[in-house]
């Protein structure tokens, strides 16, 4: 390469310090290697290394090449529930992942025993007589089917979708409440409570979230890759989403009285309903779906909001957001402390440490007054 005189040019820093590190490199190349490993950061010298060993393990087995890659997530920083770590990632479809080995430790399943060939600890679990009659065929059909994917590392993990931990424990506990779990089964239950018991004080999205750093990522231009992917200006044919369970339990919660034939409900839940649900699904959501919905000459919304919604990513994450606001409102006692666990697990979006914490301090204060 043509170096420059230093005599008689000026030369910016950094190529000074490259074209040293190249004469080294030609003078003697082991000197140049160091000179190299000298100036890279521990980070640097990490992410080399890993590539490194990704370009071994792909030439071994090429089909890695095809495997879903993690953006976030380490096994050195996992998820914390009830006290449980669980390791996690979001990959590049912003799947959030539990490992199959941090879900199997974390319900407290024995790792040794008998086994059945081409079962992991978790489908055999599954399958036996006790519990599996709780066991929906869509759990059961995610379980068999565990994604495969490659961490931030390179390495190849198994994994599933964090949501089938909440509906695992939901299986289990359901069958101690029947009480047909054997003994020694008691013990995996009595995980699955702790685990629940911390997922009501943390959404498990915003966790996984929290634990990979994927929330700084997803910040990153979120609103306007949200409202693409989530909305549609196209009015979709009306299908139920909001479960029966949603409103019997915003009924109980304030007790009143609940009738599962009627369509009549008292007005504020509709203004509720967009507290809890689409203020809380992302930035800009419920303004946008106002818009798109219109209002009539009484000022009334003329379509329900969730027909604005995508069926390929609106519709899901609507869905997954109420099957953990309906776990939260199954946990709560009562209405205030439902606004509470809610407020501690879904933020609303742009909401400040300081104005959240003002939020949960007068739902306090609500509560020692009804008290």
């Amino acid at each position: 390469m043509p170096y420059t005189c230093l005599s008689k040019h000026r030369v910016p820093p950094f190529m000074l310090a490259q074209q040293a590190y190249e004469v080294i490199r030609m003078l003697d190349p082991k000197k140049g290697g160091q000179e190299r490993a000298r100036r890279l950061s521990p980070e640097d010298r990490k992410r080399i290394a890993a590539s490194g060993a990704q370009a071994r393990w792909t030439k071994a087995d090429p089909t890695r090449e095809t495997l879903q890659k993690a953006v976030c997530g380490s096994a050195e920083e996992p998820a914390q529930i009830g006290g449980i770590p669980i390791p996690c990632y979001v990959l590049e479809d912003e799947t959030r992942v539990l490992t199959v080995r941090g879900i199997i430790d974390g319900m407290g399943l024995a790792r040794g025993g008998s086994m059945i060939a081409g079962m992991n600890r978790l489908e055999l679990f599954i399958s036996r007589n006790r519990i599996n009659p709780y066991v929906s065929k869509e759990l059961a059909k995610r379980i068999h089917t565990p994604i495969v994917f490659m961490t931030p590392t390179g390495a190849k993990a198994y994994g599933y979708d964090a949501e089938v931990l909440v509906e695992l424990c939901e299986t289990v506990l359901k069958a101690r409440q029947d009480g047909v779990l054997q003994t020694q089964q008691l013990r995996i239950a009595h995980q699955c409570e702790v685990l629940m018991r911390g997922l009501a004080r943390v959404g498990i999205i915003g966790l996984v979230d929290e634990a990979t750093g994927y929330q700084y990522v997803r910040a990153r231009n979120a609103l306007e890759k949200i409202l693409d992917k989530w909305l549609t200006k196209e009015l979709q044919p009306w299908k139920r989403q909001f479960p029966n369970d949603y409103y019997k339990r915003i009924f109980e919660l304030n007790d009143w009285t609940y009738d599962p034939d009627s369509l009549a409900r008292p007005g504020v839940i509709g203004h509720w309903t967009n507290d809890i649900v689409y203020e809380r699904l992302g930035p800009g959501i419920r303004e946008q779906l106002h818009e798109y919905a219109g209002r009539n000459a009484n000022g009334r919304l003329k379509h329900q909001l969730h027909r604005f919604l995508t069926t390929a990513h609106g519709i899901p994450e609507l869905q997954a957001h109420l099957s953990a606001v309906v776990a939260l409102m199954k946990a709560a006692m009562n209405w205030e402390q439902f606004k509470e666990m809610l407020q501690r697990a879904f933020p609303k979006p742009e909401t400040t440490l300081s104005m959240a914490f003002d939020d949960l301090e007068q739902i306090r204060k609500k509560q020692k007054k009804h008290s």
